[in-house]
């Protein structure tokens, strides 16, 4: 799949927010992709349709970044287009709730789609959240033995309803299409440290859907992105030489390092 990416490069259309959107691009770069971040509404949709994956973000949102979410998704998914959509945020703002719910009446069956959040925020798309303060996950939602079943259980839920891969992400990352479950437990405490790395798994994996199916890129994206976080923390020292060193590891990863490094377990339940 990743020398798929390099040898198409394919453009990887991104409508996230301004506090990430450097960082973002110079993801899909790295992993071989060509980020385009245009969000404006009158334009979103021609350039959709040159894209090779859309990867959508409602963190720091505004009315016409709204606006251009719902086209670009209705267009990619019109056209087969494959599709991301992180649902930041979605547990404490009902505004954002609502573009989640608004964009999902308008699923075209078949489509190629991840919906991606952390555990807050998928149970607040299943409606067992009411509120949470801010965008992190609440300590009390994040995956443990004791809660794994439940978790697990409730992402197969959510695929299955909505036809999509769910991406639940975290110190481990669940990924699901509704059948198989898989969990990884790539990644490091830095990663946490600073901000846009759930940013950055949602345009690394959607560069990975213009060459793969939905299951496989979303677990391809957090193995690697959580390698390039383990391996940027053993050569720094504090939050800005972890940035650079984790882009570093990013760019230069091979799949000798996904080989060895790679922490993936396959749930049958």
């Amino acid at each position: 799949m990743r020398a798929a990416v390099t040898g198409r490069a394919p453009l990887i259309h991104c409508i996230t927010n301004p506090i990430s959107i450097h960082d973002c691009a110079n993801v899909v770069l790295a992993a071989g992709g060509r980020p385009m971040m245009a969000e404006h509404p009158e334009e979103v949709a021609e350039i959709t349709l040159t894209a090779g994956a859309l990867a959508l973000n409602l963190g720091n949102i505004t009315d016409a970044r709204r606006a251009s979410i719902l086209i670009a998704g209705r267009t990619a998914m019109e056209a087969g287009i494959p599709v991301i959509l992180d649902m930041v945020g979605i547990g404490c703002s009902s505004f954002r709730k609502d573009i989640i719910i608004e964009f999902l009446k308008h699923r075209i069956e078949g489509a190629k789609l991840i919906l991606k959040g952390n555990m807050s925020e998928l149970k607040a798309l299943a409606g067992e959240e009411k509120c949470v303060s801010g965008v992190d996950v609440n300590p009390a939602d994040m995956l443990s033995e004791n809660n794994q079943g439940e978790a697990i259980a409730l992402a197969k839920r959510m695929a299955v309803r909505y036809e999509a891969v769910i991406l639940a992400s975290g110190k481990t990352d669940l990924v699901t299409d509704g059948q198989k479950a898989f969990l990884i437990d790539n990644g490091c405490d830095m990663m946490g440290r600073i901000t846009g790395t759930g940013c950055m798994l949602n345009v690394l994996t959607g560069t990975y859907m213009a060459a793969g199916e939905p299951l496989l890129a979303a677990v391809a994206g957090c193995v690697v992105l959580g390698i390039s976080g383990e391996a940027g923390s053993e050569k720094s020292l504090g939050t800005g030489g972890f940035q650079v060193a984790f882009q570093d590891a990013l760019s230069c990863m091979t799949d000798e390092d996904i080989r060895n490094r790679m922490k993936v377990r396959y749930i049958q339940e």
